[in-house]
């Protein structure tokens, strides 16, 4: 197996397989880098929190610039490095998929106002 060499020691750390072009992995044309939108986890436990944008030709390329443009200076423990193109989201016009079934209030929590006032009745009653 041949190993991607380059002036960018970033990619020589990264030991890239070269991937010969044959009829079954045909090598794509880019007209444009990927854009990947990259998530950060500035300390153990922490949440994700959205940094920024990279452009990279392989999801291994953009994961390399990602630790070098937004977690080189010990900033972050996590890195997440998504392909835009694969977020989904919901628009607010579809606000409407949040609402509750109305047919089912016991999911409320308004619902469970007297349940420990129940409880406590049921084993009194019982002798629990």
């Amino acid at each position: 197996m041949q190993i991607i060499t380059s002036l960018d020691p970033r990619v020589n750390r990264a030991a890239l397989p070269e991937q010969p072009e044959t009829e079954f992995n045909p090598k794509e044309e880019l007209d444009q880098f990927i854009t990947y939108e990259v998530f950060q986890q500035p300390k153990t436990g922490g949440k994700y929190l959205h940094v920024g944008s990279v452009h990279a030709p392989t999801p291994e390329l953009a994961i390399a610039f990602a630790k070098e443009q937004y977690a080189r200076r010990g900033q972050s423990v996590g890195l997440w490095v998504v392909k835009t193109a694969d977020i989904v989201a919901l628009d607010a016009r579809d606000a409407d998929i949040f609402e509750t079934a109305t047919d089912k209030p016991y999911r409320e929590v308004n619902d469970y106002a007297n349940t420990r006032e129940k409880i406590e009745a049921y084993k009194k009653k019982n002798h629990l």
